[in-house]
């Protein structure tokens, strides 16, 4: 079964990439759910709950609106392709040596200095490799524990892994956070966006600061294989020609931010293999059979989410006339109910399909980059300050440590603190907008 799993993600993954074309949405959405249910056996719950859940919405549009299928398949379709892109260029980069070495190079130094280049690193690191980021890292503070046993400075590591990747959801070119907002909300450009994100991103991680544990003196730690600046400008030059080829495809070409992304990831997965081509290696072509739990989550999430907006947005009769404070309120109140879902083990996903898909369409057109940053900033906070996100589970896999522990105990005032922050960036600019 599993090679037929993983021919399955490739068709998915393929008819993302020609979603343009008649039919490919349902072929795709049709190949991702036959992809999870070959591998249900092998599922955790959550996913499990995720796609049945979708299945149920499937029921529902066929006797509501059968247009709205056509909608959440191609919703479904173009984010399963977006994340399959991903993993791909994922598998490939984890492979290479330069990120091994920059991966090891993050624990030297002082305590201080060994928090923030573990947080900043992984955010950098997170940007072409979402969640394979916090697996490369985090196995490494793992294996500290393994050898050295729990200490403040593994817990600290496991701080910075975790807010490091939080915070890449609200910047990130890549990110199906970023893509799914810039798609529902086509007035905001990513540039304005990266403009507020960027720096909210460093304030938060500079906030964890307050939030970690004191470290003995004789926690100071040398990297013995301390990447160079080659390694650097290799993986920072890849992320860059990532991002411009991204900005080239969607305005050159008028593409979907989702579909340019994908592309851009498939052309460098395209790259790496020719080049190990030219040095005479050939390395096996990557396998897709073991991604049905994230097919269910963000497929299905994108599913629910398309649906159920869709029946939110046909009760509604014309442009509503509210006062600006009104829409402030609004925007301010956003990552709140990001945090809350995440809380109720609810995937982002759904809740920016339906914030974005609804109240976008209603929102004051000058004013939707308030909207656009409550969503990327509740998003990215949920990330790591909610036990259920996918990266704290991974974490308590490869560390021990209990995602409760994590989220809560470690990290609750800072969550807390920029939710606040978060609440009020997005009702300034939307009152000074609309």
């Amino acid at each position: 079964m599993l090679p037929l799993r993983s021919a399955l993600a490739y068709v998915a993954l393929l008819s993302a990439i020609l979603a343009s074309l008649p039919g490919m949405t349902y072929l795709g959405a049709a190949a991702a759910g036959a992809t999870v249910l070959l591998g249900w056996q092998d599922m955790r719950n959550v996913p499990r709950v995720v796609f049945v859940v979708a299945l149920v919405m499937l029921v529902f549009a066929l006797g509501y609106d059968p247009e709205l299928i056509e909608t959440a398949s191609g919703n479904m379709t173009r984010l399963a392709g977006l994340m399959l892109a991903v993993m791909l260029l994922s598998n490939v980069l984890a492979r290479t040596e330069d990120l091994q070495q920059i991966s090891v190079s993050l624990f030297g130094g002082k305590p201080l200095a060994r928090y923030l280049s573990l947080a900043f690193g992984t955010s950098l690191v997170s940007v072409p490799l979402n969640f394979g980021s916090v697996a490369v890292v985090g196995s490494l503070v793992g294996e500290r524990i393994r050898r050295n046993g729990d200490s403040e400075s593994t817990r600290n590591a496991t701080r910075a892994v975790l807010r490091g990747f939080g915070v890449a959801p609200m910047f990130s070119p890549l990110s199906i956070s970023v893509v799914l907002t810039l798609t529902l909300l086509p007035q905001v450009s990513l540039l304005s966006l990266l403009l507020l994100a960027v720096p909210f991103s460093v304030l938060m991680v500079l906030a964890g600061l307050h939030w970690r544990e004191p470290e003995p003196l004789q926690s100071t730690e040398r990297s013995v294989n301390r990447a160079g600046a080659g390694s650097w400008l290799r993986f920072g030059g890849l992320i860059l020609a990532i991002c411009v080829g991204v900005l080239w495809l969607s305005h050159r070409f008028g593409l979907s931010y989702a579909h340019a992304v994908a592309l851009s990831c498939l052309a460098a997965v395209l790259l790496y293999r020719i080049l190990g081509w030219l040095k005479r290696e050939n390395p096996p072509l990557a396998s897709m059979a073991n991604v049905s739990n994230e097919l269910a989550i963000v497929g299905g999430s994108a599913f629910i989410g398309a649906v159920l907006s869709g029946v939110v947005l046909g009760q509604i009769s014309g442009q509503p006339e509210l006062p600006v404070w009104l829409w402030a309120l609004l925007a301010a109140g956003v990552p709140w109910v990001f945090f809350a879902a995440g809380l109720a083990g609810m995937n982002p996903i759904i809740i920016a399909t339906l914030i974005g898909g609804i109240l976008g369409s209603l929102w004051p057109g000058s004013a939707q980059l308030g909207l656009a940053i409550a969503m990327v900033t509740g998003w990215g906070i949920t990330a790591f300050g909610t036990p259920f996100a996918a990266n704290a589970l991974i974490m308590e896999r490869l560390t021990g440590y209990r995602t409760r522990d994590a989220s809560f105990r470690w990290s609750l005032a800072l969550s807390l603190s920029g939710l606040c922050a978060a609440s009020l960036l997005g009702f300034s600019l939307t009152l000074w907008r609309a």
